[in-house]
């Protein structure tokens, strides 16, 4: 593996948001709007909650608006690099280049690890100066429920990346419709016992489920659920490894097929 090549995919992407104002306002902009929107709505809920319950909800609604926008940045950060060079018809050159697909992705992981971190301490330094919201309160325990969204974003990014190798820009819709379509599984602002049965058995098998739910631990109970957290890893770890083998399964079969022309024709 090249680590002049990774790093010139992580570089041409950094000179896009450089020279884009838009690109580096993208980063701060919906996290922002987001942590406003249910800051309101937390401090309504505080006024007609009992005394007891507003100690902690901040720490659970606003605590976990942080943790969903990491995890929703290192997604979109991943897939938009890629459509980025689909957009500006540039993926045949990408392709076509010395740079290898595993060269690729450790270039896109890269990035997404990059703009994740500025988005999230972004939000976090936003959050504790608007609601007082001491994120660190969790301890050591933040790093596996940080490293178990990093991975769950990274395998959506990868099947995403993979559909639309295959059918072309027309799928692009996903990169912003499937993590919404995760969030209400995710548990992300209320407990999964509040789900239907039959949805409660879906969302067992998302990892941020288990993540928000032991997080709500931490914060309401003070326990750490080590079940949830071992859950959380070993789903992480069966989808980056089949997204990765979806990935490079969609690139084999486009190039066999003749099918990289779609993300410049259509």
């Amino acid at each position: 593996m090249n680590r002049q090549h990774i790093w010139a995919v992580l570089l041409r992407n950094l000179y896009l948001v450089r020279r884009s104002q838009y690109r580096a306002f993208s980063l701060f902009y919906w996290a922002t709007v987001e942590l406003f929107l249910w800051g309101f709505v937390t401090l309504w809920l505080q006024d007609i909650s009992t005394p007891d319950v507003k100690i902690t909800l901040v720490a659970t609604v606003i605590g976990a608006l942080v943790f969903w926008d990491l995890f929703f940045r290192v997604q979109q950060s991943l897939t938009l690099a890629f459509l980025e060079d689909v957009w500006s018809r540039n993926m045949l050159n990408v392709f076509a280049s010395p740079l290898r697909p595993r060269e690729l992705v450790a270039g896109y992981i890269l990035l997404s690890l990059l703009f994740g971190f500025i988005s999230f301490v972004f939000v976090l330094v936003l959050a504790f100066f608007l609601y007082a919201l001491h994120i660190w309160s969790l301890g050591y325990y933040i790093l596996p429920f940080v490293v178990n969204l990093l991975f769950f974003g990274w395998a959506l990014g990868f099947v995403i990346l993979g559909f639309t190798i295959r059918y072309g820009p027309s799928v692009e819709i996903l990169a912003w419709s499937l993590p919404v379509l995760v969030q209400p599984l995710s548990a992300v602002f209320y407990p999964v016992s509040i789900l239907p049965p039959l949805l409660q058995k879906a969302a067992f098998f998302i990892p941020t489920m288990h993540l928000f739910e032991g997080m709500r631990a931490v914060v309401l109970e003070g326990r750490f659920d080590v079940g949830h957290v071992v859950w959380a890893s070993l789903l992480n770890v069966a989808y980056f490894a089949l997204a990765i083998v979806f990935f490079y399964w969609m690139l084999s079969l486009a190039r066999r097929r003749g099918l990289l022309s779609r993300l410049v024709m259509d």
